[in-house]
């Protein structure tokens, strides 16, 4: 494979099950870019919808300055559905997105240009998910955002994000390098883990992840306490699934290494004191009242910590 390729374009690959509202919003966000030109394609992969997502996406197709493909396979998961888009495409830039993400103006741009700096085969391009000004996120959604659904709050100048930050609802990379050294595992059905898998394979092959917080994503989606709460549990069969792959087996086991100690056990019991001691507090998850990040940390932890066990993959 070449070191270096010019960019002049992307293919967008966007995976989607039964949302047909939600992804009207966001390819009406890719009607409004300010360089519509430099999309190639578009291609929508759906998972096997029955909400008439089909009828959204051709008639968007009609009113599209690009072309717009939409792709149907059986519910397989988001996995085999990106890689459906990866067999399909005919960008040397492949750009993943999900279809509850809108894009800002200048998305497709910022990932474009620093692709154009960073040309090497086996770099990738993290953009910046956040929500958008219609949703009214709550303070917890903002802390629940950059520091659980996303880490971003770890990212401050970091030239190498990592494999654990290939978050696949905002990223690029060449697809050379995707098709040569590896695609998505199809054993994970839902969304959640599936991309670090992949990130972690990647790696191994030389995959440097560069973060750009100025290629922005709106996540249009709202989340109480209790919303994010049951994402987290409802995640627990892709997490096991995790711990059973060569990269799960390592996180797991840094992560014991990390937790072994007394002090770890003391402060995990500190903790649920402090949980039960401000109880009342809880109330106020879902206000607009902002309170201390501690504080949404420790509830959020309690209530995903029901009972003492295998540590998250995500700690």
């Amino acid at each position: 494979m070449p070191d270096a390729i010019a960019f002049d374009s992307v293919s967008v690959i966007i995976p989607t099950y039964n949302r047909q509202k939600v992804l009207a919003k966001v390819l009406e966000g890719y009607l409004a870019l300010a360089s519509p030109h430099l999309v190639l394609e578009l291609i929508v992969v759906d998972d096997g919808s029955t909400d008439g997502t089909e009828s959204t996406v051709q008639e968007f197709s009609t009113r599209s300055v690009f072309p717009v493909r939409y792709l149907r396979q059986p519910n397989k998961g988001p996995a085999a559905a990106r890689n459906v888009g990866i067999r399909e495409a005919h960008s040397s830039l492949l750009l993943f997105t999900d279809s509850d993400i809108i894009p800002k103006g200048d998305l497709v741009e910022q990932h474009i240009n620093w692709h154009r700096k960073n040309p090497q085969i086996a770099t990738a391009v993290l953009g910046y998910v956040t929500w958008p000004r219609e949703i009214r996120a709550t303070p917890f959604m903002r802390w629940y955002g950059e520091n659980q659904l996303f880490h971003f709050s770890h990212l401050r100048n970091k030239n190498d994000a990592g494999f654990r930050y290939f978050y696949t609802c905002n990223l690029s990379l060449k697809a050379d390098f995707l098709r040569s050294y590896g695609q998505f595992d199809e054993d994970f059905k839902s969304a959640a883990y599936e991309d670090i898998e992949l990130g972690y394979r990647l790696s191994k092959r030389g995959l440097q992840v560069l973060y750009n917080p100025e290629a922005i994503g709106y996540h249009y989606q709202f989340f109480s306490f209790n919303d994010a709460c049951k994402k987290n549990l409802g995640n627990a069969a892709a997490a096991q699934l995790f711990l059973s792959k060569q990269v799960g087996q390592k996180i797991l086991q840094d992560t014991r290494q990390k937790h072994s100690g007394a002090g770890y056990t003391l402060a995990k019991r500190i903790a649920w004191l402090a949980a039960k001691m401000f109880a009342p507090a809880r109330r106020l998850l879902d206000s607009q009242l902002p309170l201390p990040n501690i504080v949404y940390r420790l509830f959020f932890w309690a209530s995903n910590h029901q009972s003492p066990g295998t540590p998250k993959v995500s700690e």
